[in-house]
């Protein structure tokens, strides 16, 4: 028998709100957010329906500001994280639980065209630490292909 764990989550849908980022007392950036996400769901009469699922997500430091400074409201995001699962007490003594996913890497999934004509994502050049100005120009044009590798 395997040893196997792994916890591993992929979901692509729309944020339900704008992210607000918040920071820690250690002054670590973090954010909530729900996204929604559609999956086919059979009914009685073997006939298939849509479902819409808010599933809770929260993410931290670098994918925290990545995530809030490139989307909004009704943005289509991909993540990729874990799932979570927290147990506390509330005032009265009864145990609470919330599941949700710890994001750790976050994707666009409209093209630029799509995202600002819906006027979803502010997609701006991104000055550093997304890009680095000039790295272009460090590349050599190859002019003959018969030298490659491949």
């Amino acid at each position: 028998m395997s040893n196997l764990n792994l916890n591993k989550v992929i979901l692509c849908g729309r944020l339900t709100s704008d992210p607000e980022l918040k920071t820690t007392q250690s002054q670590i950036s973090v954010i909530s957010f729900t996204i929604a996400v559609n999956r086919r769901q059979r009914s009685n009469e073997n006939n298939q329906q849509q479902v819409t699922d808010f599933i809770n997500c929260v993410a931290w430091r670098q994918t925290a500001e990545f995530i809030t400074r490139f989307f909004k409201k009704g943005s289509a995001i991909c993540v990729t994280g874990s799932i979570q699962v927290r147990k506390w007490s509330d005032q009265q003594g009864q145990n609470r639980y919330s599941t949700e996913v710890v994001v750790d890497d976050a994707m666009f999934v409209d093209s630029k065209a799509e995202a600002s004509g819906r006027d979803s994502v502010p997609y701006n050049t991104p000055s550093e630490p997304y890009a680095t100005p000039g790295a272009a120009e460090s590349f050599d044009v190859v002019k003959n292909d018969d030298d490659l590798p491949f």
